[in-house]
């Protein structure tokens, strides 16, 4: 029971400070620079780091998931896993974003609740949260499978994707939906997380696919 409470408590504060994090850095960079390259330099750098840190030391704790997307397709994969325990997961990561969201808001002065006036819309900005989804995907199950370091591995691929992909790579619902607390550089509006958590899934769905046939021995998980 204590293994399983560290657990949750893992993933709830592992993507707290992950989404304190972006926002916080969005905050700050907003505040010292108006070049919107420069603001965009200095959100992915701090987020990157952050995702570094954090799944580090939260790996061998939760997996330091901190995504619904990746955490579902982990329990699929993985069949000793419980759709309790993944519904607790996704619970903690979203609770965990808002929480986030507000101690950056507290942190900077701003309303403690407040929501984002960032609109992200439009056809090649969704398509990219497919693509960004997939890639962390692949990322991940392909580290492992290389006995990589994983952590460096997503923290170089999300710091990248902030360039390469035309939504800046949030691939992450529950983070998504922590980043409409923040009216910043970092935030995205409610009216547009919807179609972003849904090209996420849809991402999540193809990263399975090809995991599954890249990356997995189908003899020990048929």
């Amino acid at each position: 029971m204590l293994k399983e409470r560290r657990h949750v408590a893992a993933e709830f504060l592992g993507t707290a400070l992950l989404v304190m994090a972006v926002v916080g850095s969005g905050i700050m960079a907003e505040t010292l620079s108006k070049d919107v390259g420069v603001q965009l330099l200095a959100n992915a750098i701090a987020t990157g780091g952050a995702l570094l840190g954090l799944i580090t030391i939260f790996g061998p704790i939760s997996g330091a998931s901190f995504n619904p997307v990746v955490t579902v397709v982990g329990a699929i994969l993985d069949r000793g896993v419980t759709s309790m325990s993944v519904v607790a997961d996704v619970i903690a990561q979203v609770a965990g974003a808002v929480t986030g969201a507000i101690v950056a808001n507290i942190m900077f002065g701003h309303a403690t609740f407040e929501t984002s006036q960032k609109i992200r819309t439009g056809g090649p900005t969704w398509f990219s949260e497919v693509v960004a989804t997939v890639g962390l995907l692949l990322v991940i199950w392909g580290g492992k499978k290389a006995g990589a370091n994983v952590a460096a591995l997503v923290a170089a691929w999300i710091t990248g994707a902030y360039w390469f992909t035309s939504s800046t790579s949030i691939a992450n619902p529950a983070v998504g939906f922590g980043r409409m607390f923040s009216n910043s550089f970092a935030g995205i509006a409610p009216e547009s997380w919807p179609m972003f958590a849904l090209m996420q899934v849809i991402g999540g769905v193809v990263g399975f696919v090809i995991i599954r046939a890249l990356f997995v021995d189908n003899e020990k998980t048929a």
